[in-house]
């Protein structure tokens, strides 16, 4: 699978769950505020009535929010889960070990948005530095990489497996 600098890998259920939270967010929700945003309006002096700026500031947040969606789905690449076959790619668990240390990380290589709720898993993007050395690599393998600060460091791919929600 490959990927350029601006996609989003997501699972089909983390496309289906984004598009919907976007359609909630355009239609019923940005209703819900303009009415408040209306009913703050008719009470009054707009300096001094929480209710409206509240009302405003939701609003604000939410636009964000829908933009932050459609620029997430414009960019998506929707696949099905990876075969486990021990290559990293987007939308698999990796166990990694720093070259030298005992200590293992785990993580997801993907967007955050493909997590069930709940999941604590730290997720790396596969355009991360790290993310895109070990992209396509195999388990056992030993990749080098340069750190955003210059420095080169060499990671052992543990283990990698799809992940499972």
């Amino acid at each position: 699978m490959t990927q350029d600098a601006g996609t989003i890998w997501l699972t089909q259920d983390a496309f289906d769950k984004l598009t919907s939270e976007l359609a909630e967010l355009k239609g019923p929700r940005r209703t819900e505020i303009i009415e408040k945003i209306s009913a703050a309006r008719d009470e009054g002096d707009l300096k001094e009535n929480s209710g409206y700026h509240a009302a405003k500031d939701e609003q604000g947040k939410q636009e964000a929010r829908i933009r932050q969606l459609e620029d997430m789905l414009r960019r998506a690449e929707v696949g099905e889960t990876p075969a486990n076959d021990g290559v990293v790619e987007p939308g698999m668990v990796v166990t990694i070990r720093f070259t030298g240390d005992d200590d293992t990380e785990k993580f997801l290589l993907g967007a955050r948005e493909n997590l069930a709720e709940g999941d604590t898993l730290d997720v790396y993007s596969p355009q991360s530095a790290m993310g895109a050395a070990i992209n396509g690599h195999n388990k056992g393998e030993t990749v080098t990489y340069t750190a955003p600060n210059g420095k080169d460091i060499q990671v052992d791919i543990v283990d990698a497996e799809p992940y499972r929600s």
